[in-house]
């Protein structure tokens, strides 16, 4: 454990009805009885008055709660004052604090840290906090919560345990080879490597579901000129986010909203209408919508109606895997919506009176729910995690290919040490002893 005791503000900054003001380290708890006048209690709640140690002034009728190491968030003795959320009541307890010698002012995410340092969560579970007081979703709300469940901690873990096992078998395989160990041992183990290999690269084969839906699906609005696209974001959104006008060409550049669509974010982005063009801005922009488009997870094709159906083959190609058609203005014309591309749903809409919108919106939504529904297995969040789970893959094929061939054992047991620490990384638990252990559990050798 550390020497600092640290402090800071945990809830979020402003007024408010309440802010918690949090402590943690050895003198927390010394500090805390000086403020409050007696000893904090475990895991118990104390109405108290809060006042500086040194003028004796009032600073608040508070609530003090005490969380003694190591049961505690991280793992420390641990004090939480909740305060009234004014800005100077705040002010006020900062200020006693800031003044205590034994305290310092936490860094960003230092308590989280010592968390994880102190052995109260793994990384995966340090990670799952920042996403869940960033989610701005119900979907981005459940996938953190079952991350810091411990639902791809407790997946690794399985996977590093058959992995020190596979390890502890090939050295036991080459180191003791005069022991009595169990025949065909090496064979065994490449079985097992074998078969944990297409495990991990199954699960690499998941279209990014998790990523994606932390960081919001993609979805690129595209059409011809005055289509009505930029009324069309601002209908979805509810407010006025694009500048809409009569004049061809008003959008140049890619505008983004982000929004929640049937319980899933949503990345809209609203571009430049596609066209020929001379003039080299607006032939700019309609490069980087293309762009955009060919990027995107999802395209809302816009048409206005008394262009429709003759408009779309211009489209053809961008018109493909996850798009939908919106056929807008249809309180001018009443067009026909059965005369889109096969497999491509088609909505008549009126971003001016809002018919058929709601429509449009479910469709999104349905769309959105299906490219990031995840299966029963633990998804990957975040670029570090596919990074050491494609680490891990590659080194237990380059064990298998040295296997298959019996060329140098050695090197393809370093394979799987590589695959070990490739896997730990996303936990953040590295420990050499365990090899010993399985190596003695399993062959009690040397008798």
């Amino acid at each position: 454990m550390t020497a600092e005791t640290i402090y800071a503000l945990s809830s979020g900054r402003g007024r408010s009805g309440v802010a918690v003001i949090r402590l943690s380290g050895p003198a927390a708890w010394a500090i805390a009885g000086a403020m409050i006048g007696r000893t904090p209690e475990h895991r118990r709640i104390m109405r108290c008055d809060l006042t500086d140690p040194e003028s004796g002034e009032l600073l608040d009728n508070s609530l003090c709660l005490g969380f003694q190491g190591p049961g505690s968030f991280t793992g420390e003795d641990v004090v939480e004052f909740h305060v009234h959320g004014g800005l100077a009541v705040i002010a006020g307890v900062m200020g006693v604090l800031g003044r205590q010698a034994a305290l310092r002012m936490a860094e960003p995410g230092e308590f989280t840290r010592r968390a994880f340092e102190n052995g109260r969560m793994d990384l995966t579970g340090a990670e799952a906090i920042g996403d869940l007081i960033d989610a701005e979703t119900d979907a981005q709300r459940r996938q953190a919560l079952r991350q810091g469940g411990g639902a791809l901690a407790r997946l690794c873990e399985e996977w590093r345990d058959r992995l020190m096992a596979a390890l502890a078998h090939w050295e036991a395989a080459l180191d003791f080879s005069d022991e009595e160990l169990p025949e065909d041992l090496e064979r065994a183990t490449h079985l097992a490597v074998m078969a944990l290999r297409k495990e991990i690269t199954s699960h690499l084969s998941d279209d990014g579901v998790g990523e994606r839906l932390r960081d919001g699906l993609r979805l690129v609005i595209i059409g011809p000129p005055n289509a009505g696209k930029s009324s069309l974001l601002n209908a979805l959104a509810a407010r006025d986010v694009a500048i809409v006008a009569d004049t061809v060409g008003t959008t140049r550049d890619v505008l983004e909203v982000h929004l929640d669509l049937g319980g899933y974010p949503v990345i809209v982005a609203d571009t430049a209408g596609l066209r020929e063009s001379e003039e080299p801005v607006e032939r700019e922009g309609i490069r980087r919508a293309r762009q955009r488009a060919i990027e995107a997870d999802m395209r809302l094709a816009v048409f206005e109606a008394t262009e429709w159906p003759a408009a779309w083959p211009a489209f053809s190609e961008l018109l493909t895997g996850n798009c939908i058609i919106a056929v807008n203005k249809i309180d001018l014309k009443a067009p026909p919506l059965k005369s889109g591309p096969d497999g491509v749903a088609v909505h008549g809409v009126s971003a001016r009176t809002g018919a058929g919108m709601g429509g449009l919106l479910k469709a999104i939504g349905d769309a959105a729910a299906a490219s990031l529904q995840a299966g029963a297995m633990p998804v990957i969040t975040r670029a570090r995690h596919r990074e050491a789970l494609s680490a891990c893959a590659d080194a237990l094929a380059a064990f298998e290919a040295r296997a298959d061939r019996l060329d140098h054992p050695e090197i393809a047991g370093e394979d799987l040490r590589i695959s070990v620490r490739a896997l730990a990384r996303i936990t953040g638990r590295v420990d050499v002893e365990d090899l010993l252990d399985v190596i003695f559990r399993d062959f009690c050798i040397g008798k």
